[in-house]
């Protein structure tokens, strides 16, 4: 129980130490309408159903929805974004608003607000009507005035955050918002960015954008791996697929098996997606090759009919396994390939209802789990799990925890219809802690006190540091630990352990074991974390968090602390606070035996030969 409040404890700190972190995100911003309606008869011109309007929600989407999600999650968040001057785009600037998000998208006058429309029945999303087309270009005089509001807003955001480098989020879902000229400014200004995190639907338009994080679906990273595979094999025939019928790649359900190739490399079968070669049916295990430049006219991933393929490029990716592929592992084989190709130090493929897999530098695979939910629970799920990550790898958080918390955030936002938001308390809460009180009291492993201490100091705090028995809780030790806690803005105690007291006080010692010990002083206000040490001296604990003020009880002066001169080299002062009189642990344990040993005289005195004090016979 202990391990896993530790552990909850670890995780709200990262969630505390990215509170006000500045993040520039910017790419395709578009409107989610929701239409709730009741069917109430079917119509007489169709055997369709008649519905009545109930109720209609505005919600900002895409990028801006990552933004939202970042300012929810405790970030500081500017949107930079191209926004139609229509009445979309101006919903699209009250979501923003009212979110607080720094709104700093640029207006463009005949180029409509993209909008996702959806019309439910109860639960159920009945249809979507998308508009805003992708092959809207934006004018040059737009382009200008992207790239100004591009270059204004990183200098605002450093300036705002007191010259702290800020983190860039890039979300390039193919509806126009990046054109090259924009592509090749943050290529160019990558240096100014301390972490970029990338959710693009064609990864290869962004090579040497060097991200920290991306974060492909599992079409998404199939796409990028076919066509490396291409860009390998120069004889392959490539046969685009005239259009698009998926609806993005976190609609895809299906993954890649390995195929039976030709051994001689003859022509076979083109299959779904026709002409492709033996080598284009490659499985995904197999596709290797350098990412290039994008050719015009290559089309996003596509579902075949027969639900069975993936094309992309023109490449089939063969999947006659059916439901016997596991995408998880397919992901996890490919993690170190992906990292080639888009040169990121962290790769995390999302695979929709089944969670995530996530490589780092190391090159262990990280599998995180979500719970499935109707369709209508998960738009913008993923804009969650991005923000959250990008939050955590800016506050340099481990690779794990990071991984983690994003799944969290992702999870904890599908509980109900309409698009994802995650906002800060909401992880806290999922987290145990109490929202509005990072400093709640909470037993915490010695290996986590740099951490934790790490995030306190960077917030500002100084940090108080005691240790001792604390065997029976008294009035003493409560006034003690309330003077402690006046001298700083953080209290962190250390208590001995069983063995440890053993050893200093007695083999009759402690009366009270750890665990209800470290529970008493977790539910004083004044103490912020407590840490339980098994050696007889607090050094170690002391050479970790290196207090600013390290307290003693004692009517001695501070250069009789043994401590003193460890304390002092590490650039902290000791202070001791005399004890209350008449309040200590020893004279309260030897008041309770001389009360149990007058106790038993009398009842030796009362009861005759034989009896106990009931009057029974013993």
């Amino acid at each position: 129980m202990a391990g896993a409040a530790a552990e909850e404890r670890r995780l709200a700190t990262v969630v505390e130490s990215w509170l006000g972190r500045p993040v520039l995100v910017i790419g395709d911003a578009m409107l989610d309408e929701w239409r709730f309606a009741e069917p109430d008869r079917l119509c007489r011109e169709a055997p369709a159903p008649v519905l009545s309007l109930r109720r209609r929600i505005s919600a900002a989407g895409g990028a801006a929805n990552t933004a939202v999600n970042v300012a929810a999650l405790g970030g500081r968040a500017v949107l930079v974004a191209p926004v139609g001057a229509d009445a979309a785009g101006d919903e699209l600037h009250d979501c923003l608003d009212r979110a607080g998000v720094w709104d700093r998208t640029v207006n463009q006058p005949g180029r409509p607000t993209p909008v996702k429309r959806r019309m439910l029945a109860g639960n159920q999303i009945l249809l979507r009507e998308d508009s805003g087309d992708p092959d809207d270009a934006l004018e040059q005089d737009g382009v200008v005035r992207l790239l100004t509001a591009l270059e204004c807003a990183t200098e605002e955001l450093r300036a705002a955050a007191g010259g702290e480098v800020p983190t860039l989020v890039v979300c390039d879902y193919g509806l126009g918002s990046l054109p090259a000229p924009v592509r090749a400014w943050l290529v160019a200004a990558r240096d100014r960015y301390a972490t970029v995190a990338l959710d693009a639907h064609d990864l290869a338009d962004w090579r040497g954008l060097a991200p920290t994080v991306v974060t492909p679906s599992f079409a998404e990273a199939t796409r990028l791996l076919a066509r490396a595979a291409a860009r390998s094999d120069s004889h392959l025939h490539l046969d685009h697929p005239g259009a698009d019928p998926a609806d993005g790649p976190s609609e895809l359900s299906v993954g890649s098996a390995p195929s039976r190739p030709d051994p001689a490399g003859s022509s076979t079968d083109g299959g779904p997606g026709g002409g492709a070669t033996a080598a284009s049916r490659l499985p995904l295990g197999r596709l290797t090759g350098p990412t290039g430049e994008p050719t015009p006219g290559e089309d996003r991933v596509a579902m075949t009919g027969d639900g069975l393929s993936v094309t992309g490029t023109g490449v089939t990716v063969n999947a006659e396994a059916g439901d016997g592929v596991d995408r998880a592992v397919l992901a996890e084989s490919r993690l170190a390939e992906l990292r080639a190709h888009t040169g990121a130090d962290v790769v995390a493929v999302t695979l929709d209802t089944e969670g995530a897999v996530v490589g780092g530098a190391d090159g262990a695979p990280r599998r995180s789990h979500s719970t499935p939910v109707p369709a209508s629970h998960a738009v913008g799920a993923g804009d969650a799990y991005l923000a959250a990550m990008t939050l955590a790898l800016a506050a340099d958080a481990p690779l794990p925890t990071a991984a983690q918390l994003a799944q969290l955030a992702a999870t904890i936002t599908v509980s109900d219809t309409g698009t994802c938001v995650c906002r800060h308390e909401d992880l806290l809460d999922a987290l145990g802690v109490p929202a509005g009180d990072p400093g709640h009291p909470v037993l915490v492993a010695s290996d986590e006190l740099a951490d934790i201490v790490a995030a306190h100091r960077d917030a500002g705090r100084s940090v108080v540091f005691t240790n001792g028995c604390f065997d029976v809780l008294h009035p003493g030790h409560v006034r003690y630990l309330e003077q402690a806690r006046a001298l700083g803005d953080l209290l962190l105690v250390a208590v001995n352990s069983d063995d440890s007291v053993r050893r200093l006080k007695g083999p009759d010692r402690p009366v009270n074991p750890v665990e209800d010990r470290v529970t008493l002083l977790a539910a004083l206000s004044c103490v912020d974390h407590v840490v339980i040490f098994e050696e007889d001296s607090p050094a170690a604990l002391i050479e970790t968090v290196r207090p600013d003020v390290y307290v003693k009880g004692g009517d001695y002066p501070p250069e009789m602390v043994p401590e003193a001169p460890l304390v002092r080299r590490l650039g902290g002062q000791v202070r001791t606070l005399g004890y209350v009189p008449d309040r200590s642990t020893s004279a309260i344990i030897e008041r309770i035996r001389a009360q149990a040993t007058g106790a038993s005289d009398t009842a030796h005195r009362s009861d005759g030969p034989g009896q106990t004090l009931t009057g029974r016979p013993a």
